[in-house]
C-alpha cells in the first residue's frame, strides 16, 4: 500500500466496536496494542470493545506476534465460524450457489446450467431449493448473515432486481428478495457479475488497489477498483463496457437492440454465431465450448478469441488512461483461454494508452478463474454484513 493509500486508510478509521472490528478483518491492526495506536482509545476502552466482539464470537484468539519491544502479544483474528453467507451467481445459462464462512472460505458449492430465457418465477425457485439443503447440508446450526447475489447487467440494488438487462429477458422490475426469504431474514445484496468479480478480486488479491476488472463471458463488463473501493456510478451502471460503440462494430447488431457495440466483435455470444457461421456442423452454443475447443489447439477458435482481445484493447486503453490502474484482471468464461485473449489487448491497448499510465501495468487473470464470480457474491455478502456499522448493530442488540 501506498503512503498516500495508508494515509487515506487510516483518516478513516473509527473507534466503535465496528471499526476495531474492522481493523482486525483487514490485518491493519491484530494485536491490543495496534489497535490502541490505530484508535486513539486507552487500553480500557479497545478492551471494552473487544470484551463485546469476543462475547458475540465474532472474534477469536490467533497466533502470538513479537511487538517491536520483543514481547510477544497475542493477537485476533474473524472467527470464521461465526457465521455464513450465501453466494448465489446467476448467468445467461448457468448458475453457481456456494456457501461461505466468514473469512470467505467456501464450505460447499453447486453449479448447474439452466435453459437460457428461463424466468425468475421458475429458476428463482430451483436455486433457493439448492442453496436450503447446501445450507443443511455444510453450515447446520450456523447463522446466515447475509445472501449475496450477482446477475449479469444492470442491476437496481436497493429493490433487488434486473434493470434492462437483455441476457435474462423477463427478469426486468421482477423483486428477488421474496423469493430468498425462505433462506431466512438475512439481508440480500445484489450486484452485477462484473462488479462481484471485482469483490473476488478485493478479496484474493487485497494489495490491489487500483484495477480495472474484466467480464469476458457471453457478454462484457467492467468492475473499476478505485483505492480498493469498488465504483458503481450514480445508477449502479458504471463498467457498461460491452455496449460502447466502436468503428468496427459500425452495423453489427447488437442484443440490446442497439447496432455498433462492442459486444457484436468481441463479446462470447458474438464469437459463438461467428463460428457457427463459418461452421455450423460444429453446433458450438455457448463461449466455453468454444474455449475448450482453443485449448486444444484449434486455430479458428483461437483466433476469434485473440481477435476479440483486439478488439477490447482500444477501449480498455481509455480507462486505463483515465483511472491509472496497476493491473487490468481478466475474469469470466473467457479466463480459460487468459494467454490468447490477452495477447490480443496487448497489441492494441498499449499503443491506444498513455506510456506514464501503462508503464507498470499488469494483464492478470482473475485469482479465482471460473469460480471468481460465486466468490466475489460471497465478498458482496460480507462486506456488507461485516460492516462497522452492521457489527456495531449487533453489539447494540446484545
Amino acid at each position: 500500500m501506498t503512503s498516500e493509500n495508508r494515509r487515506t486508510a487510516d483518516e478513516a478509521v473509527g473507534t466503535s466496536a465496528g471499526a476495531l472490528f474492522e481493523l482486525v478483518r483487514s490485518a491493519r491492526a491484530v494485536t491490543r496494542s495496534e489497535l490502541a495506536l490505530a484508535t486513539g482509545l486507552s487500553r480500557t476502552a479497545v478492551a471494552a470493545r473487544l470484551d463485546a466482539l469476543l462475547a458475540l464470537g465474532l472474534l477469536t484468539a490467533g497466533p502470538q506476534v513479537t511487538s517491536t519491544g520483543g514481547r510477544p502479544s497475542e493477537s485476533l483474528r474473524v472467527a470464521h465460524d461465526a457465521g455464513v453467507v450465501v453466494a448465489i451467481a446467476i448467468g445467461r445459462s448457468r448458475h453457481q450457489i456456494g456457501v461461505h464462512d466468514l473469512l470467505g472460505g467456501e464450505l460447499g458449492s453447486v453449479s448447474a446450467e439452466h435453459e437460457v430465457g428461463s424466468p425468475a418465477a421458475a429458476l428463482m425457485p430451483r436455486i433457493v431449493a439448492v442453496a436450503r439443503d447446501l445450507l443443511a447440508a455444510t453450515a447446520s446450526g450456523r447463522t446466515v448473515v447475509g445472501i449475496g447475489m450477482s446477475l449479469p447487467g444492470s442491476v437496481d440494488p436497493e429493490e433487488v432486481c434486473s434493470v434492462g438487462s437483455p441476457v435474462l429477458p423477463g427478469w426486468d422490475g421482477v423483486p428477488l428478495e421474496p423469493f430468498l426469504r425462505e433462506l431466512g431474514t438475512a439481508p440480500v445484496w445484489l450486484g452485477n457479475d462484473a462488479d462481484a468479480l471485482a469483490h473476488a478480486e478485493i478479496l484474493g488479491r487485497p494489495e490491489l488497489r487500483d484495477a480495472l476488472v474484466l467480464k469476458a463471458s457471453t457478454g462484457l463488463g467492467l468492475g473499476l477498483v478505485a483505492d480498493g473501493r469498488i465504483l458503481r456510478g450514480h445508477r449502479g451502471a458504471a463498467g457498461e463496457l460491452g455496449h460502447c460503440r466502436v468503428p468496427e462494430a459500425a452495423g453489427r447488431a447488437c442484443r440490446c437492440g442497439a447496432t455498433g457495440c462492442l459486444e457484436t466483435v468481441a463479446g462470447g455470444w458474438a464469437l459463438v454465431a461467428d463460428h457457427a457461421e463459418r461452421h455450423p456442423e460444429a453446433g458450438l452454443r455457448h463461449v466455453r465450448e468454444l474455449v475448450d475447443l482453443a485449448r486444444r489447439g484449434d486455430a479458428e477458435a483461437r483466433g476469434l478469441i485473440r481477435d476479440a482481445g483486439r478488439h477490447l484493447g482500444p477501449s480498455l486503453a481509455f480507462g486505463v488512461n483515465l483511472l491509472n490502474p496497476e493491473a487490468i484482471v481478466v475474469g469470466g468464461d473467457l479466463v480459460g483461454a487468459f494467454d490468447v485473449l490477452a495477447g490480443g489487448i496487448r497489441e492494441t491497448l498499449f499503443p491506444a494508452a498513455g506510456e506514464l499510465a501503462t508503464r507498470d501495468l499488469r494483464i492478470l487473470p482473475s485469482v479465482h478463474r471460473e469460480r471468481a464470480g460465486l466468490v466475489g457474491c460471497a465478498a458482496l455478502a460480507l462486506d456488507h454484513a461485516l460492516a462497522p456499522h452492521a457489527i456495531d448493530l449487533r453489539v447494540a442488540r446484545r
